[in-house]
Order: C-alpha cells, then sequence, then structure tokens
C-alpha cells in the first residue's frame, strides 16, 4: 500500500499568509511526479501554530526519488539570482507513515 508523509511546520502568526503564498506559487511542482497521489496544506485551526503539509505516495522509492530530484530544487526556495528567502516556518518535522487500512465514501 502507499505510504504518507507529513511536513510538521511551525509557522508564526506573522507568516502564514507568506507560507501559503509560497504553498500556491509552487502548486503542480509534485503533481506530475512518478508515484505521486495526493497533496494537501492544512492550516491550523485553533490553539496551534502548527500547519501540516500532507503527501501520499505510491512507495518510499517514489517519495525519495521525488526529494532527490525536483523534491530538493523545490526545497531550496533560491531565485535566479540565487537568494534564498527567508524561511516562514520556524521548525520542520518530517513524520512517516505506511496505510495500511482506508476507506472511501460508498458508491451507490
Amino acid at each position: 500500500m502507499s505510504i504518507v508523509k507529513i511536513n510538521v511546520l511551525t509557522v508564526p502568526e506573522d507568516q502564514r499568509e507568506t507560507l501559503e503564498k509560497r504553498f500556491a506559487a509552487r502548486a503542480g511542482t509534485v503533481d506530475s511526479s512518478d508515484g505521486f497521489e495526493w497533496f494537501e496544506l492544512l492550516r491550523p485551526v485553533e490553539g496551534t501554530d502548527t500547519y501540516l503539509v500532507y503527501t501520499r505516495w505510491r512507495s518510499e522509492e517514489d517519495f525519495q526519488n521525488w526529494m532527490s530530484g525536483r523534491g530538493q530544487a523545490a526545497h531550496s526556495g533560491g531565485s535566479a539570482g540565487g537568494d534564498r528567502p527567508k524561511p516562514a516556518a520556524t521548525d520542520a518535522t518530517l513524520w512517516s507513515f505506511e496505510v495500511v487500512q482506508q476507506a472511501g465514501p460508498k458508491q451507490s
């Protein structure tokens, strides 16, 4: 079954808009990667400054291939002039999971 990677980002309130704009600007960069299945950016609703970046992959190998190629470029954040913008997040942790059960809406 698939694997899930959740990047746990600590984002100060004054950087939330910056983070969301950066993700909007990168929309589509992962979508055509081999083995990519799903992406969601989850905004905290209350009581936390933690965003969750959820991606689902066919296999660990597919994720690692993306990370060593396009993923590395996407996370470098450099511009044409070589300047790297200040990170919007103050901390990041990557969680990894194997999907062992799944369900969806029943089809009628």
